[in-house]
């Protein structure tokens, strides 16, 4: 009995010593593996070559632009954490496990945003290259002067500068194709704008004269001896190709000594026309159309104001009355807002489609950016908030209650109106075509040209700006955009 209890004992005894020894083990074993992920290396925090353990900021989720509309405040982040959320996020969690002590001191935090600055800011307004695209308006070794005119072309534009600036480039064309002496084009009163402008106010028409001499013959006037000459006024057909003008218009020479255009917009065909027909529109748009003397200096004035600033975006929003009764987008309006643009619709009598799902028109992406949607894009883009941006439009719908958003993210907006005096703006107030053009002066200048709508003043500046040598413009996809 006393011999079992001995052995007991003994077997008890063996056993907490074995017990011990494997808890030892255990804590050896740990210890060392914790040595192991701390020091990873066989160098040590006092060896010459520091461990160095790249410190992380983390970012907020990024939202998407769906959310964003409907949140002013929610999209903040800037274009690094973007990539850095793409490009890194797999490494994310590792890295956030470095002991907090092991960690660089964080730098500060203007220093991050000037280094931040220096690495973006030559994306945000280098130019695109030109592809060994160059401009090309030269006669051809063949071109020969204008040929013994058989009559005279009178041209009444119509729509805004842009649609007739486009307008007057295709019918100095047509004169050419037709052999018709070009009297100085009739500038649109009636639009929307009751803009009283004639053409030596808005062009310089000395220049426009003298520069189209080798192409077509220009006067400024019909000669008054054809006041009761046989005169035939038509309406062109709209994209026409040469051989319309060749046969069908010219034909018209045989009955009348005057032909008169109806309309100027989108008569001409853009494509299959004769290469010296598209050097002279071209020509016409980038040489001849020169703006008056005082819209020149003006112009010049306000691009010399903007750059003081530095490195500037010209937006073109449009986003005034007229855009939005015509399109018939209402996103973001209260319904006594869209009810009055409805009525001008309604009450504009050339505007023949009244009844406009505002719903689809957006979601087709035929609506213009909000200025919300305008601020959110220049946030993704990674332009930051001291940006200066000059507004390139007429009265903004709704004012400063629109604009409040763009104008949260973004501070530094500029206009005509803010960068010149009344003074100096008194010549050309109340005169659409006029401001219009100083506004197309400071977006062929600007650094970065964004349109919110892909109306005739984007695609004119941006034809601009790409035959001054492909400066940047961003046209953003509105269809994908709402997305």
């Amino acid at each position: 009995m006393q011999k079992r209890r001995r052995r007991r004992a003994l077997l008890l005894l063996v056993l907490r010593k074995l017990l011990a020894c494997a808890i030892c083990a255990v804590a050896l074993v740990a210890l060392f593996s914790v040595h192991g992920h701390v020091f990873p290396s066989s160098k040590l925090p006092g060896a010459s070559e520091p461990l160095k353990f790249p410190s992380v900021r983390r970012s907020p989720p990024i939202q998407s632009l769906r959310q964003s509309l409907d949140s002013p405040s929610s999209f903040h982040t800037t274009q690094q954490e973007i990539k850095y959320q793409r490009a890194g996020g797999e490494q994310g969690w590792r890295q956030e496990l470095v002991p907090p002590h092991f960690l660089k001191p964080p730098v500060p935090s203007h220093k991050s945003e000037e280094q931040s600055w220096s690495l973006d800011s030559g994306n945000l307004w280098k130019s695109p290259s030109n592809r060994d695209f160059f401009p090309c308006i030269d006669h051809s070794p063949n071109y020969t002067g204008p040929a013994e005119s058989h009559g005279y072309l009178l041209v009444h534009t119509n729509g805004g500068l842009n649609q007739m600036r486009a307008g007057i480039c295709d019918m100095v064309a047509v004169a050419r194709i037709i052999n018709a002496t070009l009297v100085v084009p009739e500038l649109d009163k009636r639009s929307f704008w009751q803009d009283t402008s004639n053409f030596s106010d808005v062009f310089d028409e000395a220049h426009f004269i003298n520069t189209l001499a080798n192409d077509v013959k220009v006067i400024k006037k019909l000669p008054k001896e054809l006041a009761n000459a046989r005169k035939a006024t038509r309406q062109f057909r709209s994209w026409s190709g040469m051989e319309y003008y060749q046969n069908e218009i010219a034909g018209m020479w045989e009955n009348n000594e005057v032909i008169g255009a109806a309309k100027s917009d989108s008569r001409l065909a853009n494509n299959k026309l004769d290469q010296d027909i598209q050097k002279l529109r071209c020509r016409a748009c980038y040489q001849a159309l020169r703006f008056a003397p005082p819209i020149e200096a003006m112009g010049k004035l306000l691009v010399e104001r903007m750059r003081s600033y530095g490195p500037y975006i010209a937006l073109h929003l449009r986003y005034e009355k007229d855009m939005l009764a015509f399109s018939g987008c209402t996103h973001g309006l209260s319904p006594a807002e869209a009810d009055e643009l409805k009525t001008i619709r309604e009450n504009t009598e050339y505007w023949k489609v009244k009844e406009i799902n505002s719903t689809e028109q957006r979601y087709k992406g035929y609506c213009p950016l909000t200025p919300k949607e305008v601020g959110i894009l220049l946030t993704a883009l990674g332009y930051p908030s001291n940006t200066p941006i000059y507004i390139a439009a007429g009265d903004i719908y709704g004012g400063d209650f629109h604009m409040a958003d763009l104008r949260s993210r973004y501070p530094m907006l500029m206009n005509k109106e803010k960068l010149a005096s009344v003074v100096e703006l008194q010549p050309f107030l109340g005169h659409a075509s006029q401001m219009a053009s100083l506004d197309y002066t400071v977006s062929v200048e600007s650094n970065v040209f964004i349109p919110s709508y892909s109306g005739n003043m984007a695609r004119a500046v941006g034809g601009h700006r790409r035959f001054l040598g492909h400066r940047k413009t961003i046209s953003p996809d509105r269809q994908v955009f709402i997305y």
